[in-house]
């Protein structure tokens, strides 16, 4: 395991990863919900919130990494403004990165988050297929230019992650 590693991209079963390489997870929901529950209702209020927190997160990534112990983020990373943070974050602190990329179709990942209303329904008002379309009307792929470590992902629900190396 490469120490000092910080995984990213929103990840079906993160929590397994993280358990797996016995590293910390951090999740960009979890710190919203905590922090402004009941608070997003747009996608306008989630960039702003979301924006509150990363200062935040920075610090403690850095802290956490500080102690030799690895980070798995659930962040998103659909442009290259967030891979950008994502990177800088990592050469700050002098860490190595993977960024997982997940592979799936617009139906693939509406069917995702459909699972994710029953499992999580306090997201339910902003999981919504219409957010969703307006989310990825912003995504840009990652290039080469970035300079990004990635593992690409075709999640299927197996037992592994699907993570082709």
């Amino acid at each position: 395991m490469i120490p000092l590693r910080l995984l990213s991209f929103s990840y079906p079963d993160l929590r397994q990863l993280a358990a797996d390489q016995q590293a910390v997870l951090l999740s960009e929901d979890e710190w919203l919900a905590t922090h402004y529950s009941g608070q997003i209702k747009s996608f306008d209020d989630y960039l702003k919130y979301s924006a509150l927190i990363r200062p935040f997160i920075k610090q403690l990534v850095h802290n956490i990494l500080a102690t030799g112990a690895d980070v798995v983020m659930d962040f998103p990373a659909n442009t290259m403004r967030q891979r950008s943070w994502f990177l800088n974050l990592c050469r700050e602190a002098g860490c190595e990165h993977q960024m997982i990329w997940l592979d799936l179709s617009d139906e693939q990942c509406l069917k995702q988050i459909a699972q994710r209303r029953l499992e999580q329904p306090e997201q339910a008002a902003f999981d919504t297929e219409a957010v969703f379309h307006q989310v990825t009307a912003f995504f840009e792929p990652p290039t080469a230019d970035e300079h990004l470590n990635i593992v690409t992902s075709e999640f299927a629900g197996d037992a592994r992650y699907g993570v082709k190396q």
